[in-house]
């Protein structure tokens, strides 16, 4: 076997294509569009390097378009979850014998395929089965994937070289063992990429994954298969289970070997999780690792000295990009009222221009949220405000259902910041403003403070050097990520960790060498080279008597008694 300190290449995060007319991605993209559209797919489950398929399938369809079927995936039960863990610990061992800069290889080959030849079928998965236009797919499930994988492994190999001191004759070593038994990798809709990472962060460091994708992300999740099986993964290092939560989740938590689980998702469910492992715990050979990162109710707080384009801008692109479906999406604004009649108008002329439909137009900036719940809720919200003395839909407000799950991008206006819009997640293209005297910045800052239960992104708009100063100072605890001039969503791997607290999760980092460093279990090793042959210590032999003074005196005292 070959030997040596190995460096991996220095990562880069993955530059964002323009998909300009004319150009060559544009074009590449508009055909995997149309040969996937033109066609129906089977996803099955993939366990232990097999494809398993069962007599119930499921179809997949737009959110956009939702008589159109995509395919179908085959929906298992708990024994495929079961084969799926037993897989997982079959293939440990062989897994955690490897080498790390093979772990590191394989992964770095995934970074590349999904950036090359599979870039624009990924792409194209995601804008069909999550609804996203070609920007937000772009960012989401080709460049940030790809930025997880390759700086995953350069955070990987910094751990791994982070030793500790050694005294005058031994030799202390840290090794980063994997957890001991499975992780299990439960992934959302809205961002391919964080699917791709729950399972790939832990798997990277010698863990094996059983991973179960959200129904409304199955589309593209096959894709992820398709990429890490061409990488070279290991049969069984990552196996993606298709059944209903209660049922994986009654399998996975009540296992012995259930090592630590990766996360996200709503706030209600990881809570739920959080009690069953709990009252497991003394089910589980260790205590399991949990990560998670939950939901958000993202604000905006914009100070009399805010240039009212800049606010307005943010409020546009960090409220409705995706639909205002991203964990970070702005949900709840506070404007001063010396400069909210100048965003309001900015507002109204430029969401008049915001186009939606079908992600296949590129031309559309808006498209649909996810699925009929997820339409119904948000819906309700908008309706119960527009007949709310104390609230006011003053831009938007439209919902049709006919065709795809289309709703307008909205805005509500409220006299009171502790109403339900400023409160609850809706996770979708509604913010929610409140507008609040200008000298009473520091009050309001206590009310964001104070308004939700969560703690996951935020911003301050400001030219006041002062006042930025203090916002964020203040609001320390109510963002895990903070932006400054700026929209609060768009973290960049590798530039803004990204994780919150409160009840948005335990912020540990995804992103960034603070989440790998869950998924190891260290041991720490030291080697003595010249062992003692002795009990005694030193301070166990008698005192030396001296001849003169003090000391013959003591030896005379000692002999008389």
């Amino acid at each position: 076997m070959s030997i040596g300190f190995f460096e991996v290449p220095v990562a880069a995060n993955e530059p964002v294509l323009g998909f300009a007319p004319g150009s060559p991605e544009r074009e590449e993209l508009k055909k995997e569009l149309a040969d996937a559209r033109s066609k129906t797919i089977d996803v099955p489950m993939y366990i232990d390097g097999k494809e398993v398929t069962t007599d119930n399938k499921v179809p997949m369809t737009p959110p956009h378009d939702h008589q159109h079927v995509l395919g179908h995936y085959y929906e298992g039960d708990a024994s495929h979850v079961k084969m799926a863990i037993d897989a997982a610990l079959k293939a440990k061992d062989s897994w955690i014998e490897l080498p790390w800069q093979h772990k590191a290889a394989i992964f770095l080959k995934a970074a590349d395929l999904l950036a090359g030849p599979y870039r624009q079928k990924m792409n194209a998965a995601t804008m069909l089965g999550q609804s996203k236009n070609v920007l937000q797919a772009e960012i989401d499930a080709s460049c940030e994937l790809a930025d997880f994988l390759r700086f995953n492994v350069q955070y990987m190999t910094a751990i791994y070289a982070q030793q500790p001191e050694s005294a005058g004759g031994t030799w202390n070593r840290l090794e980063y063992r994997p957890l001991e038994g499975f992780v299990f990798a439960l992934s959302p809709f809205n961002f391919t990429s964080i699917a791709g990472n729950l399972c790939a962060a832990p798997a990277m460091m010698g863990n094996t994954i059983v991973w179960k994708a959200s129904k409304t992300q199955i589309y593209s999740a096959r894709v992820i298969i398709d990429i890490f099986k061409e990488a070279g993964v290991p049969d069984g290092v990552i196996n993606l289970v298709l059944a209903p939560g209660k049922v994986v989740g009654d399998v996975v938590f009540n296992h012995k070997d259930f090592a630590g689980i990766h996360f996200t998702g709503s706030t209600e469910v990881f809570q739920n999780i959080w009690k069953t492992i709990g009252n497991n715990i003394h089910h589980y050979r260790s205590y399991p690792r949990i990560v998670g990162e939950t939901g958000g109710k993202n604000f905006v707080v914009a100070h009399s000295s805010a240039n009212a384009k800049v606010v307005s801008t943010a409020l546009m692109r960090g409220a409705f990009e995706y639909q205002g479906q991203k964990c970070s999406a702005a949900s709840r604004a506070y404007i001063p009222d010396n400069i909210w009649d100048e965003v309001k108008a900015d507002m109204e002329v430029e969401m008049k221009s915001m186009k939606m439909g079908p992600p296949e137009d590129f031309s559309n900036f808006v498209n649909a949220v996810i699925d009929e719940d997820s339409f119904d809720k948000i819906s309700k919200y908008i309706e119960d405000a527009k007949d709310d003395s104390n609230a006011e839909v003053i831009i938007g407000g439209n919902c049709d259902k006919s065709v795809g799950y289309f709703i307008e991008p909205t805005v509500i206006l409220v006299k009171d910041p502790k109403y339900t819009t400023m409160c609850e997640e809706l996770f979708g293209p509604v913010l929610t403003i409140y507008v609040y005297e200008a000298d009473k910045y520091e009050e309001i800052l206590a009310v964001v403070d104070s308004t939700s239960i969560y703690a996951l992104t935020g911003a301050i708009i400001s030219q006041d050097r002062y006042a930025l100063y203090f916002g964020t100072k203040k609001l320390r605890n109510a963002a895990g990520n903070f932006y400054i001039n700026d929209k609060p969503t768009g973290a960049v791997v590798g530039q803004q960790p990204f994780g919150g607290s409160r009840g948005s999760g335990t912020n540990d980092k995804a992103g960034s060498m603070l989440n790998i460093l869950r998924w190891v279990s260290p041991r720490s090793i030291k080697e003595t080279f010249v062992s003692p042959t002795d009990y005694r210590y030193p301070f166990l032999s008698a005192d030396e008597v001296k001849k003169n003074g003090i000391a013959e005196r003591e030896l005379e005292v000692a002999e008389s008694n």
